[in-house]
């Protein structure tokens, strides 16, 4: 049996698993598991391919699939959906029950991740630096933001919701229930959820694809024009996410900010433990590469 599509798989339910967490984006994954830009790329490829469908291009979108990483994508396709429903009510439980443990092991990662992505600036510098420190100081401020609650929204505010939020899943540093916090829309999308309110949903959806092929595709054209401005415009965001995942108060689930309190050391712990193994890996990895 091929090892990549195993690995593949492995790397999706990771990022499925974080997408289950209010404050750590699947993005922020992606770049710890060294596949960000593989993935950014391949679905420019397919929202690429569902224009050329729509415009009955049949040519140039049997071309376009066909550059599709299919080997990366359908496993980890099938590794996200698989921990969305088989972990969401075990981590809900534990940030329930361990919110600050919890916290300081997403902490750690985050930090793991944002060295990580560090080290992908081809040439780094005082410009990437001062790009990665402008970020994060407004990023920090803006997660502290929420709008309120809106409670009839438009089937334009709907679908600008979605589009919006659905960017979380390829950005690092913010998950999409805190961008719909921000624009008021969570309790409302929740709520339609909960209630199988399918024509909203609809709606919502079908901003959510339009949303990521417009954006993958802006993003992926950065990242082959301007890699390292915008990778050190994510290192900005993981290192600006720190307000949502500070262990104290409550864990990821306010933006409130307090001195630590408790049984601190063990989040601290946890926090260390989680950045030293994501750095090992990586370590290893490279040097497996490089042999």
């Amino acid at each position: 049996m091929r090892i990549d599509p195993v690995l593949n798989f492995l790397r999706g339910f990771l990022m499925g698993s974080a997408d289950v967490v209010p404050g750590v984006s699947g993005g922020t994954i992606a770049v710890l598991v060294g596949i960000y830009e593989r993935l950014v790329h391949a679905i420019s490829m397919a929202s690429k391919a569902l224009g050329n469908l729509l415009r009955l291009r049949f040519r140039e979108a049997g071309q376009r699939l066909r550059e599709i990483d299919w080997g990366l994508i359908l496993p980890l396709v099938i590794g996200i959906g698989v921990a969305i429903f088989t972990l969401a009510g075990v981590i809900s439980t534990l940030l329930e029950d361990y919110p600050e443990a919890m916290a300081g092991v997403f902490t750690g990662l985050v930090a793991a991740s944002a060295w990580v992505a560090w080290r992908m600036i081809r040439r780094p510098d005082g410009a990437s630096l001062a790009i990665a420190v402008v970020v994060a100081v407004a990023f920090f401020f803006i997660l502290g933001l929420k709008g309120g609650a809106v409670a009839d929204p438009s089937w334009l505010v709907i679908f600008g919701a979605g589009a919006i939020a659905i960017c979380a899943m390829i950005l690092p540093g913010i998950s999409g229930s805190f961008l719909l916090l921000m624009l008021g829309m969570y309790d409302f999308v929740i709520n339609a959820v909960d209630g199988r309110d399918f024509p909203v949903l609809g709606v919502f959806a079908l901003g959510c694809l339009i949303g990521i092929a417009l954006f993958s595709q802006v993003l992926d054209w950065a990242l082959a024009r301007y890699h390292d401005i915008v990778v050190a415009a994510m290192v900005g965001l993981l290192i600006g996410s720190f307000r949502v995942l500070w262990p104290w108060p409550g864990g990821v689930e306010s933006t409130e900010l307090g001195a630590p309190s408790g049984t601190w050391l063990i989040p601290v712990l946890l926090g260390l433990l989680a950045a030293a193994v994501v750095v090992g890996i990586t370590l290893m990895v490279e040097r497996r590469n490089a042999a």
